[in-house]
């Protein structure tokens, strides 16, 4: 049975209600159940329709109905619609829920939430790769279960490692100084844990970066100091100044991905901040777990293999749930490393280290590496399509989106908007040194869990908040 109410919010009481609109709509039609307006097994119009009527966004109306459901107010059927359940006092007297979540995920009406906060690595086929090899390892039987891991039982992941690693990009290295980790961030902190010394030590950075540098840096009590960029990256005059007026022993660093802005760093500008690091023996740590495509410029590690630690993981490039990272440590510096994740986890498991050797050695994981980034690239090419009026940075095989908001909007305003719209995202903010200036501007991540179709419009709903002005928009 289809209805035709729909909820009234023009009235004196339901104008002056200062509640999220969400409950506003609930009690409409709690109300409407009430009067007869809705009876039993009556249909309720979709969400989008509703939306439109009112004047409020669709994942507002969403909420609303999944409250109610969830209270036993209203029931879903799936592929059918909601409609009013029998139990129509349960609003004053909760129920026992009802809901179901694999009904209500599957109805077209409700919209559910577009997590753009953070890339998730679309499953092309890796997922039962790693199934196989999971099931080789255990059916081998050659882990020894007696004894902790150490060096000799992860000699051969480091050496499938040294396998996979392009060595023209990384330099000159062998099996001795590769050190496994529980992924890149794991990595990175063993190595800080590794070089810094005294009470409060100083780590420069890019004054936007990866967070997982300030959180770092945090655990171990040390002072992170932002570092002026401009169209290049890190500007090494800045770096040169920071670290007379700080000290300093440590510079954290992605030149092949910055990380929020997409930019990459040129071989000149490289060497020059290779310069810098060498001349006040600065430890440097370049994290290249971003970039899974080819490259003709050598890493850090390449141009001053005595100060520069790589790290990277198979978290952008394979699967983030493996929590595989690995670090090539300086010229005689793996032990000491290694001696680092001995103290802190006595070594990666012997049936992990199993899997990466048998992972890395198959032919198969190179070629699901390059589907990810095929399939990557067709998420980037929409994104591109759809947003290609704004100012945005991106780049193939990189699974972030960088816009600079249009004049008006702030990064938290707009962050707000876009979350009632049902799409989530970063901004500027959350990359910004705690005392540093953040421009307007918002990280949009690559979510390979949703079809094409669904983040094309996740992407739309974006587009037309960009062009609507803010004086028109509900607050």
């Amino acid at each position: 049975m289809n209805t035709i109410w729909f909820p009234d919010l023009t009235t004196p009481a339901a104008a002056a209600d200062t509640r999220p609109k969400y409950k506003v709509i609930m009690d409409a039609i709690v109300a409407a159940i009430a009067d007869d307006n809705l009876i039993v097994d009556e249909q309720l119009p979709p969400v989008r329709e509703v939306a439109w009527r009112v004047g409020i966004t669709p994942g507002t109306v969403a909420r609303a109905y999944k409250e109610l459901v969830s209270e036993g107010v209203l029931r879903a059927a799936v592929g059918r619609g909601t409609f009013v359940a029998p139990q129509n006092t349960a609003y004053v007297t909760p129920l026992p829920t009802k809901m179901i979540k694999t009904e209500v995920s599957e109805i077209d009406d409700w919209p559910e939430i577009a997590d753009l906060r953070s890339p998730i690595m679309p499953d092309v086929g890796q997922g039962r790769l790693v199934q196989a090899v999971l099931r080789e390892v255990a059916e081998a039987a050659t882990t020894d279960v007696s004894s902790y891991p150490n060096s000799v039982t992860d000699a051969p992941a480091r050496a499938a490692v040294l396998k996979w690693l392009n060595h023209q990009y990384v330099g000159n290295f062998d099996v001795n100084d590769i050190v496994l980790a529980h992924g890149g961030q794991n990595a990175m902190t063993l190595i800080l844990q590794t070089v810094l010394r005294g009470d409060k030590p100083v780590i420069f950075a890019d004054e936007l970066s990866y967070s997982g540098f300030r959180h770092a840096a945090r655990q171990l009590r040390a002072e992170i100091v932002g570092i002026e960029s401009d169209d290049e990256g890190m500007r090494p005059d800045r770096l040169h100044e920071a670290i007379h007026t700080y000290g300093g022993q440590v510079l954290c660093i992605s030149p092949s991905v910055n990380n929020p802005t997409v930019q990459q760093m040129g071989l000149i500008r490289r060497r020059e901040i290779a310069q810098v690091v060498s001349r006040h023996q600065l430890q440097l740590i370049e994290d290249d777990c971003y970039y899974a495509g080819p490259t003709d410029v050598p890493s850090f590690r390449a141009l001053i293999p005595e100060h520069a630690w790589y790290v990277s993981s198979l978290s952008k490039s394979f699967s983030p749930a493996l929590r595989v990272g690995y670090a090539v440590a300086p010229r005689g510096m793996g032990t000491r490393l290694r001696r680092s994740g001995q103290y802190n986890f006595f070594g990666v498991a012997q049936y992990q280290t199993d899997m990466i050797t048998r992972l890395l050695s198959r032919p198969e994981t190179q070629e699901q590496a390059d589907a990810v980034r095929t399939r990557i690239n067709q998420y980037v090419r929409v994104a591109v399509n759809v947003l290609g009026a704004f100012d945005i940075r991106w780049r193939d095989n990189v699974p972030l989106i960088w816009m600079t908001l249009p004049r008006g909007w702030r990064g938290s305003t707009f962050r707000a908007m876009a979350e009632r719209e049902g799409v989530v995202v970063r901004t500027a903010d959350d990359f910004a040194m705690l005392d540093g200036r953040a421009p307007h501007a918002i990280r949009i991540a690559i979510n390979g869990n949703l079809s094409l179709e669904r983040f094309e419009e996740a992407l739309s709903r974006l587009s037309v908040l960009l062009s609507t002005p803010q004086d028109l928009i509900e607050v």
